[in-house]
């Protein structure tokens, strides 16, 4: 069975919490909770937890306070946050799970539900995504330069100009690097798509997202083809020609 442990200096959101668990997974553990840091690191030295849900603001004190003082993360994080759409893009970046307040009930089954399907192969975040993290959401205008990636082994933080695209592999994107590696993700490329967009990239294809920065030529056709520095093609799809072309300020 799974421990869960709530760290919130809010009373109804530890509340909220609490009764949901109990309601929706009554197969975890709530160990305990906490409304301070100096409490949540003293609950999480004694009930080892799976999962902590953590809040960011506390009073006085922060989320990354408690992480900070930490010797490791040897349990599953879900960051609860009030926190509005810049820092939302900075969980996304570093793959780190996170609940928007007011927390709804529907977002939180589905979060704990991930976390009960990674439990076997669990891969607690890392002081540097931790790090990372709190450094976006500080900068909230900062662009965003690297991604953390998971994978099998781990998280893999990668540059994005080290990206040459991406490929759907069922459940799971393939990323392929300008140093001809390829890392496999147990993200879905839609996911990556929500998130890299933004970043100059663009989905050419259902199964490819391409780094526009990578494009070396465009052959015409019905849709097109597309080469990358790599020298992999991808087919464009026609319904995305248009769109493609406008971006590269191509005449058809």
């Amino acid at each position: 069975m799974l421990k869960a442990f709530i760290i919130d200096d809010e009373f109804q959101s530890r509340n909220f919490l609490n009764n949901m668990l109990r309601q929706h997974f009554p197969d975890i553990i709530l160990a305990g909770e906490a409304s301070t840091v100096e409490e949540g690191l003293k609950g999480i030295k004694l009930c080892n937890p799976n999962i902590v849900f953590l809040d960011i603001q506390m009073k006085g004190e922060t989320g990354f306070d408690l992480l900070n003082r930490l010797p490791a993360i040897n349990f599953a994080l879900i960051f609860t946050t009030a926190f509005d759409q810049y820092a939302v893009k900075a969980f996304r970046f570093n793959a780190i799970d996170y609940l928007l307040k007011p927390i709804l009930t529907d977002e939180l089954i589905a979060a704990v539900n991930k976390v009960k399907q990674q439990t076997a192969a669990l891969q607690p975040v890392s002081k540097v995504q931790v790090e990372q993290l709190y450094q976006d959401i500080k900068n909230p205008q900062k662009i965003h330069d690297k991604i953390a990636v998971p994978t099998g082994e781990g998280f893999i933080i990668i540059p994005l100009n080290e990206i040459v695209y991406c490929r759907a592999n069922s459940n799971y994107t393939e990323f392929y690097l300008t140093d001809k590696k390829c890392v496999l993700s147990s993200y879905t490329l839609k996911q990556y798509d929500e998130i890299l967009t933004a970043q100059s990239f663009f989905r050419a294809h259902r199964s490819y997202l391409i780094n526009l920065a990578h494009v070396k030529m465009y052959r015409r056709g019905e849709g097109g083809e597309i080469v990358m520095s790599n020298g992999h093609e991808i087919e464009l799809s026609r319904t995305h020609k248009d769109e493609f072309l406008h971006f590269l300020n191509i005449r058809q």
